[in-house]
């Protein structure tokens, strides 16, 4: 009687630790407390049969590692996305006029693409006035070409 209150105990408890890392994980969703919520499950069923608290630990740390190690890794590549855009991907590939004159040997200049002035470079000197297409960009310096 007093083995199946402290299997019942302990099946509440580890199914309480579960709650408690789903509510967090649903709070603020980082894939972390997911995997902490599937091990108390885990070692609640191991509780539920009856089992002792070092196998319910043993459990809860097995399938923790096993579900973390298997699954992390691909549901962040799955609901992670690409992350914070680039402010340059707007512009890769559209036309511009340079407004101050692109001189590759000191790395300065200044184009107009899209009402909006950015900082350039190219491998040829190009004087301002002249209209140019983005071809690329390093960081918020964007690479251009002569149309």
């Amino acid at each position: 009687m007093l083995s199946d209150l402290l299997s019942q105990v302990g099946m509440l408890a580890w199914l309480a630790v579960a709650f408690v890392a789903g509510v967090i994980e649903v709070a603020v969703p980082h894939f972390g407390s997911a995997f902490v919520c599937f091990g108390a499950v885990a070692a609640a069923a191991t509780a539920y049969f009856g089992f002792g608290i070092p196998l319910q630990f043993g459990t809860f740390i097995v399938v923790l590692a096993v579900s973390l190690a298997g699954l992390r890794s691909r549901l962040i590549n799955r609901v992670g996305g690409k992350g914070v855009p680039s402010r340059t991907e707007q512009v890769l590939g559209k036309d511009g006029v340079v407004t101050h004159d692109v001189d590759p040997a000191l790395g300065r200049g200044r184009v107009n693409v899209g009402g909006e002035d950015w900082a350039a470079r190219c491998t040829e000197a190009i004087p301002a006035g002249t209209k140019v297409r983005v071809v690329g960009a390093d960081g918020i310096v964007l690479e251009i070409a002569r149309v």
